[in-house]
This record gives C-alpha cells, sequence and structure tokens, in this order.
C-alpha cells in the first residue's frame, strides 16, 4: 500500500514534529519572546506519536525524520527513536546540535542514522545576532559529537541572511569540506513566526552559488530524484554542496514528504493552510484504518505546488517550530 496524491506523487517520508520549543531563538523562524506554546494536553505522547507513526508505515512511509522546534528538547527522545527505529524504517533527525555531545551515543543505539545540524555561521557575534544565543561552541560541539558517535553523513543546514552573513558561505564550505561534513544551503522562506519575511531580503540560490565560484569549481550532479537539495562536485569532487531553493527553484513535482505536528495534525505540504486532525479521533477510538483513510484523503487532496510564487499566497498560520520542517 502506497500514499499517493491525485498527482501521482508517492510518499514515503514523513517528518515528525516532538514538539515546538527551541533552544534558539533564530531570526528567520521565530521572535525572542511572546511565542506561545502548544499546550502539553495536546501533545501527542510517545504511546500515540509510535502508534501514528506505525500507520504511516503500513502506508508505505520508510523514513521517519524526527523535527521540531528542537526535537532533543523532549525528554524521551531516545525512546521515540528507539520505538519507530523497531518498526523497521531508517529514523533521522533535524536539530540544533544543543545538547548532542551528551545525547548522540545514546541515540545512535537506540536506532538513529543520520543527523541534520542547523549552522548559520562560524562566528560567534553573529551566532549571537542570528540565534539570539551565545551557543556557537555548544553547537560545533554537538556536530563533533555526531561524527564521532558514527551519524553519517553529518549534514549541515545553512540559512544566508543577506547583509548578515551571506558573506561567510565560503568559509562554512571550507568548515564542512576540513571536517568531512555535507553543507546545504537553504532559502529562506516564509515560515518565521513574526511574518517579517521578504522576497527581496532573501539571498537567492544562485547567489549562493555565485559567490562560491568565484572560490571553487562546481559541477551540477544529476539524477537529483526527490531530494531538496540540487548537489554540485566541488573541485572535481567527490565532495558535495548543496542548494535547497525552495523559493526560486520549486521541487514540488517530485515532493515524496507528509508531516505529523507535535500535536498531532497531519500536513500534506510545509506550507499547507489546512491540516487533518489525527489526535482527536486516536484518543476517541478510531481503529488503524479510521486513521489511515484519514492521512490517505489528507495526501489525496495535496496540491501541485507550494504557491509561494502565486499573487495569492497566504503565509501558513503556524510557523516552522509549530510545523516541523
Amino acid at each position: 500500500m502506497t500514499l499517493v496524491d491525485s498527482y501521482g506523487r508517492v510518499h514515503r517520508d514523513l517528518r515528525i514534529s516532538l514538539t515546538d520549543r527551541c533552544s534558539l531563538r533564530c531570526t528567520y523562524c521565530m521572535p525572542e519572546q511572546g511565542l506561545p506554546w502548544l499546550a502539553k494536553p495536546t501533545l501527542l505522547t510517545t504511546e500515540e506519536l509510535i502508534h501514528l507513526a506505525r500507520i504511516a508505515v503500513g502506508l508505505g512511509i520508510d523514513e521517519v525524520r524526527l523535527t521540531g522546534g528542537e526535537p532533543l528538547l523532549r525528554r524521551d527522545v531516545v525512546d521515540v527513536v528507539a520505538g519507530i527505529s523497531a518498526l523497521g524504517v531508517e529514523v533521522s533527525m533535524t536539530t540544533n546540535g544543543l545538547g548532542l555531545d551528551k545525547m548522540a551515543p545514546s541515540l545512535v543505539e537506540a536506532g538513529l542514522t543520520r543527523v541534520n545540524i542547523s549552522l548559520d555561521t562560524l562566528d560567534r557575534e553573529t551566532f549571537r545576532t542570528l540565534a539570539r544565543r551565545d551557543r556557537l561552541d555548544d553547537t560545533l560541539k554537538g556536530i563533533e559529537a555526531a561524527a564521532a558517535a558514527g551519524l553519517k553523513p553529518v549534514k549541515i543546514n545553512t540559512v544566508l541572511m543577506r547583509d548578515i552573513n551571506d558573506h561567510e558561505s565560503p568559509d562554512l564550505l571550507r568548515f564542512a569540506l576540513d571536517h568531512g561534513y555535507q553543507l546545504r544551503f537553504i532559502e529562506q522562506m516564509p515560515l518565521d513566526a513574526g511574518h517579517t519575511w521578504r522576497r527581496e531580503n532573501m539571498v537567492t540560490g544562485e547567489e549562493v552559488l555565485a559567490r562560491l565560484r568565484e572560490h571553487f569549481e562546481l559541477e551540477p550532479v544529476q539524477d537529483r530524484g526527490s531530494a531538496p537539495a540540487e548537489r554540485f562536485l566541488v573541485n572535481g569532487g567527490p565532495d558535495t554542496v548543496g542548494v535547497i531553493a525552495s523559493v526560486t527553484m520549486p521541487f514540488c513535482g517530485a515532493c515524496d514528504r507528509v508531516r505529523l505536528t507535535a500535536d498531532g495534525q497531519v500536513r500534506n505540504c510545509l506550507f499547507a493552510n489546512t491540516e487533518t486532525d489525527l489526535r482527536t479521533p486516536l484518543r476517541e477510538g478510531a481503529s488503524d484504518e479510521e486513521l489511515a483513510t484519514l492521512v490517505r484523503a489528507c495526501i489525496t487532496a495535496k496540491l501541485p505546488g507550494h504557491g509561494i510564487n502565486d499573487p495569492g499566497f497566504l503565509q501558513p498560520g503556524r510557523p516552522m517550530s509549530a510545523i516541523g520542517g
């Protein structure tokens, strides 16, 4: 059984948000203060979360990525990894790396296979400006610990902000190459809690590539498949760098992702303005087949694209921290 939408896209990748809380306050994601958190009773328990993941696996999901907020803030994150890994699927995580230096070995033992870690700058003051926290050293420790624990490849996610850190792209790539990490630059998307995103302020994928080409030879890698990143061989390879140009070069036609929020809502697109509630029917005793039917209906209703470039585009009410990346 597979999850296929009306455009023939088969969905195999489930992103599960474990919490909407985060230990940083990155300007492109969250306000410094005042963001209301999801009420604790609305959050899926570990048992509920694994139950829904099991249903998704039965519908053809073969990879689960744990996201947030910051997934490492969930106290039972190791139990979640172990429970989902036991379903026979690959389990990965997107994290800011804070605390990973202490938790990486336990997560690997529980079944975690890969991590994507956010790192937007190598400069301490710039990190403080972007994340509103003085935690660069802790982030770097987390990245090192991930590699030491055998989480490979370690992928680094970077968002460049105009006139703040956009000049650092060559240095970030050299850092990744020197340490054996895979770097991916991501265009800033309209998912910030303050709805302050402006297209003219966004550093585009083409701008990123132009600056990198001043320092490196880049050759496109063919056969992208459903991967969000367009990859380039660096100086002839084998190392690569990726660019995720979600806004200027959408890849919606090959999207295979579905999302489950921390409060039990299924989303068929990161930018969807509708959700399908699984938490309520689950707690009211719905059968697995009834829940599966809800998931299938949600995927069937998926639009052909995210619509960011449409004149009538409306930014989702939930910010990235509450949706899960």
